[in-house]
């Protein structure tokens, strides 16, 4: 199965493309640490906004869950990044 989160952030203190590649980049690194495929999908020419992609491949639900849970918990905890809205998806293959 596939666990797929789309995440619709807003980076109210990017003030240029690098402050806010900045911000995504150090989001990137910490969800890397989970085995977790993280992409910019959307967004990418605006300072202030960015959409990432964020998938898992595991054959456990529960655990797919519990990971997409933490990953939701740890954006909403995060002081440079405002979370505007998300789309989550368990895709069984």
């Amino acid at each position: 199965m596939i666990a797929a989160l789309e995440v619709r952030l807003r980076i109210p203190g990017a003030h240029s493309l690098k402050e806010k590649r900045r911000v995504i980049k150090s989001m990137k690194d910490r969800f890397a640490k989970l085995n977790l495929s993280v992409s910019e999908v959307d967004d990418n020419d605006k300072w202030q906004s960015a959409v990432l992609g964020l998938a898992l491949v595991t054959n456990d639900a529960g655990f797919a869950s519990s990971v997409m849970d933490r990953v939701i918990l740890d954006m909403e905890d995060a002081y440079e990044a405002e979370m505007v809205d998300v789309k989550r998806e368990i895709i069984h293959l």
